[in-house]
């Protein structure tokens, strides 16, 4: 009996310790150091709880049970789950090299690894991205990826140019296509995209990789993945403060200057000036306050569904008067699987609310213009009481010719969008329960934004009695719609050492898009109109290789048949495809044990992808028109009009061939990794509106396919982890590019004339010429005296003909850089971290269209005014615009170096005790820190084409912030 008691006790006793809940201790290290890792977080799977490591790696988490499951997970390292059985003091190793090799990468249609890559394809998570005041999302990448080139205005909310590898067309589009979450989207539409829902990019660069999109790779290909729902549950509360101001003048007269100018060059007009000094580029630009806020939920519904769910308010405001940008953002993403994983959903649903206000950057030119000798405000004004130039007359008010006042302008109109845009898309991925190695894909996507846009404008504007209506009322509807719907069919197993990995697949897509106006409802000739796009529609097929031969050679093959709607019968289809070979060397046996090679991999590629957006979408209709009263014939006597062909149903895709060399490298256990990469990428069949031979049309220009261009290019990429100790951690990102771009053919061989200008009617300074960059300045050159002053007017012979005229202009540099760097670092010192990103680009030239179209002395008379002018002129002493607008004196090197940002962060943990796990990071920065350049201009970064006239300057702002989670 006493034995049967002592045996009750001691199942009892050891069924109390299996159920008993106990404290488990331990201590998180790095794998291949043995260093303790700090700040890792310790949860119980499926579960809330949890904690994070000390400085010193250790951990202490109570209420754990014999069969809990502990998950560690740290940024940069793979997750690692720790089953509990009667150990509860425990020593856990976290692998960061392997997560290197193995990272995935999501390419088109699929995923691959670091590891297996046969392509160009750089990968950027969020650890990794461009941090600062981040109001659009390819600002996150900016100066991160070799051959990457993203340009950002100013304007609160703007748009960006993004360029890979310098693009591919010359008339077409030059954007890459981007794709959210498995929906391709039409353009370089991101500003109404919350950054903050972003988990990565993939950007996907050679032609083996754009390939597999056919039709739209040819400019590159960015592919962005949001964030996804998980098991833990998690909030995350993201807040920043930014103040703004563009520090930075276009040197022009003030009023005293001006007065002594004007009575120096002009007495004749000395009644016009006034007795005010008004510094008018002061007045038109203000100071900026802009919030955003960022609340996000992790975690289960019903026990299987993971989800997440975030909000966004940004409210932008610009430091143009006036104008402002307003974003909310609500998104949502859910993510179960059912039947033992082999059915996984994942749906992604967002919302955005876009209000601006838009500014008129063109009033910063009338700033330079206006006279500084006159008043913001007159209280006698007719016009709202602001200062305009104008005389009485017996009939009435007349409002004189010339510069009108810039506050009075942005203040006066009220031009505004709003903008409500949805869009996601259901991805369904189910791998077969008889054949596990098969999985089928189908995904539906949509895209839809309708917008309000209106412009309305005071009845106190500058009116003349005689004018027919005063302002501007009118208002615009605009509305476009995106689907897209594609399915796959993938295969992937391994047989003994070959590992292969199959796909084939369908895609379609379409889309429609359609406006309004009203036009100016206080114009009585008004009349309002209705349009609607022509429908595209692309439908592709697909299908991709992947062969693996003992996890050391590699092989991709990737073919695409694309057919669009825009093209007519005979050219509506087009076939594209690339290969690669990789060969990852450091695998053999005469690099596997070695010390200072850890990773090396060798590639080639070769791909053809096509080019057909930012073109029309009806070139599949020839046109006719009628001819005028000069271009008749004579039937039975009558007069019949001719009927003027354009014949365009024999245009046809525009395609870039691209072949690569490249190697990928990881040393001393990967602290050191990146690749070089030598391209060449050959555009063919251009679309231009380019010369016919004489007698050949009705035309001496038409839409046609004429047109080869090349561009030669390396890049260069460096991650290294400088140092990584227990308390300290360093590590940055170096990349260089190198492009080279050459016309190779034009049609007929002759000249296009490109980039128009300001200061006179039909200028232009760039010119598309076989055996030259796109876009190169065409100029005279400029003739000095012996003291080194320009003479005005006095340019080289070139061709010693005895006449000065189009014939001596010459081709002078090009705005595209020679060479762009750009180097990110991140430092932390236990709780402290700092970031910093810089850029430089050497080899891009400005035309500096602000002095050559205002710094002449002529320009003092502003038709019936006075106009100010850029001290610039005192340099040139140039009297006409005529004379001098086509010098290449205003052309100027536009290299320069550029600080991105800089922040600085402190991080608490756990400061409410009363939670396992939370953090509160606060941080302040500054954006547009530094520019050091040597052109003479506001600022030589410049999207489009080099051509500074217009532009809104980027200001520098000081940022406060807080991220708080738990």
């Amino acid at each position: 009996m006493k034995k049967f008691k002592l045996l009750l006790i001691g199942i009892l006793f050891s069924s109390f310790t299996m159920f008993a809940q106990q404290t488990v201790k331990g201590v998180v290290k790095d794998k291949t150091s043995g260093e303790p890792l700090p700040g890792v977080s310790v949860v119980v799977k499926g579960t809330t709880r949890g904690t994070e490591t000390d400085f010193d790696g250790n951990f202490t988490l109570e209420k754990v049970k014999t069969g809990d499951t502990l998950v560690f997970r740290y940024l940069g390292y793979a997750d690692n789950e720790v089953v509990i059985a009667s150990n509860f003091n425990i020593t856990v190793q976290l692998d960061e090299s392997s997560e290197q090799l193995d990272e995935i990468i999501v390419v088109g249609y699929g995923t691959t690894t670091v590891k297996d890559a046969t392509g160009s394809v750089e990968a950027i998570t969020a650890k990794e991205m461009t941090k600062g005041n981040i109001v659009t999302a390819e600002n996150l990448i900016s100066g991160r990826v070799a051959g990457v080139n993203i340009t950002t205005s100013g304007a609160p909310g703007s748009g960006s140019q993004i360029r890979i590898r310098g693009g591919s067309s010359l008339n077409a589009s030059n954007d890459p296509l981007i794709v959210i979450d498995g929906l391709p989207l039409q353009g370089v539409d991101l500003n109404s995209i919350n950054p903050n829902d972003i988990e990565s990019f993939s950007v996907l660069k050679d032609a083996s990789a754009t390939a597999i999109y056919g039709a739209r790779g040819a400019n590159g290909v960015i592919i962005i993945t949001t964030k996804k729902g998980r098991t833990e549950y998690s909030l995350d509360y993201d807040v920043q403060v930014a103040f703004g101001e563009i520090k930075d003048r276009i040197n022009v007269f003030d009023g005293d200057s001006f007065r002594q100018l004007v009575n120096q060059r002009m007495p004749s007009m000395a009644g016009l000036l006034g007795s005010a000094n008004t510094n008018w580029q002061d007045e038109v630009l203000q100071k900026s306050v802009s919030t955003q806020h960022n609340l996000s939920v992790r975690g289960q519904i019903l026990g299987f569904i993971p989800t997440r769910l975030s909000i966004n308010f940004s409210e932008i405001e610009g430091n143009l008067l006036t104008s402002q940008f307003d974003r909310k953002n609500i998104s949502l993403a859910m993510s179960p699987s059912f039947f033992d994983d082999h059915l996984k959903v994942n749906l992604t649903y967002n919302r955005a609310f876009v209000n601006e206000r838009f500014a008129d950057a063109g009033q910063l030119n009338a700033a330079l213009r206006y006279d500084p000798t006159q008043p913001v405000y007159d209280p006698s004004s007719p016009f709202g009481g602001f200062y305009q130039h104008y005389v009485n007359t017996p009939q009435g008010i007349v409002v004189q010719n010339g510069t009108r006042n810039p506050v009075a302008a942005l203040l006066q109109n009220d031009n505004r969008s709003n903008r409500f845009r949805q869009f996601g898309s259901l991805k369904l991925d189910y791998k077969f329960h008889f054949l596990p190695e098969m999985t089928a894909s189908v995904s539906a996507g949509f895209d839809k934004s309708e917008s309000v846009g209106s412009g309305f404008s005071s009845l106190d504007v500058p009116a003349s009695f005689n004018d027919l209506f005063i302002g501007n009322d009118s208002e615009g509807t605009g509305e476009s719609l995106n689907e897209n719907f594609n399915a796959t069919l993938n295969y992937a197993n391994t047989f003994g050492k070959f590992k292969t990995d199959f796909l084939v697949g369908y895609d379609y897509q379409s889309f429609e898009g359609s406006g309004t106006s009203t036009g100016n409802r206080r114009n009585p000739n008004n009349v309002p109109t209705t349009s609607a796009a022509t429908p595209i529609v692309l439908v592709g097929f697909l299908a991709r290789a992947n062969l693996t031969f003992n996890e050391k050679y590699l092989l991709t093959l990737n073919y695409r048949r694309d057919g669009t709607s825009r093209f007519g019968p005979d050219n509506r289809w087009g076939d594209f495809g690339g290969a690669a070979l990789a060969w990852r060397m450091s695998d053999e046996d005469f690099l596997k044990d070695s010390k200072v090679i850890s990773d090396l991999k060798l590639r080639a590629s070769y791909g053809v992808n096509g080019q057909q957006d930012g073109i029309a979408g009806d070139l599949y209709l020839d046109r006719y028109r009628f001819g005028n009263q000069f271009s008749q014939y004579i039937f039975g006597g009558n007069p019949i009009l001719a009927t003027i062909p354009s014949e365009r149903s024999n245009l046809r895709w525009e395609k870039t061939a691209t072949v690569e060399l490249g190697v990928d490298y990881g040393l001393f256990n990967n602290r050191i990794t990146g690749s070089l990469n030598a391209f060449q990428k050959n555009s063919t069949d251009l679309l231009s509106d380019a010369p016919v031979a004489d007698g050949t049309n009705f035309t001496n220009r038409v839409l046609q396919n004429i047109g080869d261009l090349q561009v030669n290019g390396i890049e260069f990429t460096l991650n290294a982890d400088v140092i990584k100790t227990e308390d300290i951690n360093w590590s940055f990102n170096f990349n260089a590019t190198y492009l080279d771009r050459e016309i190779k053919e034009l049609a007929l061989g002759q000249d296009i004339t490109v980039g128009g200008i300001a200061g006179g009617t039909g200028n232009f300074i760039q010119l598309y010429r076989e055996g030259f960059a796109p876009n190169s300045f065409f100029v005279f050159k400029q003739l000095y005296d012996t003291a080194g002053n320009p003479i005005e007017g006095a340019y080289a012979d070139l061709n010693g003909d005895g006449i000065i005229n189009t014939n001596d202009r010459y081709l002078k540099e090009d705005p595209q850089a020679d060479l762009q760097f750009g180097f990110q670092s991140n430092f932390n010192y236990k709780n402290f971290d700092l970031a910093f990103n810089l850029r430089a680009s050497i080899g891009n030239y400005v035309y500096n269209n602000v002095n050559s179209a205002n710094a002449q002395y002529a320009l003092i008379q502003d038709n019936a005014v006075l106009g100010n002018l850029p001290t610039s002129v005192l340099n040139t002493n140039f009297q006409n615009t005529s004379d001098v607008i086509i010098s290449d004196i205003f052309l100027e090197n536009g290299s320069f170096l550029r600080m991105d940002n800089i922040t600085l962060g402190y991080t608490f943990d756990r400061p409410i005790k009363k939670f396992a796990s939370n953090s509160i990071r606060i941080w302040a920065g500054m954006q547009n820190v530094f520019l050091l350049t040597n052109y003479s201009g506001l600022d030589p970064e410049l999207a489009g084409n080099g051509i500074d006239n217009t532009n809104y300057p980027r200001p520098r702002t000081f940022l406060v912030g807080a991220n708080i989670k738990f």
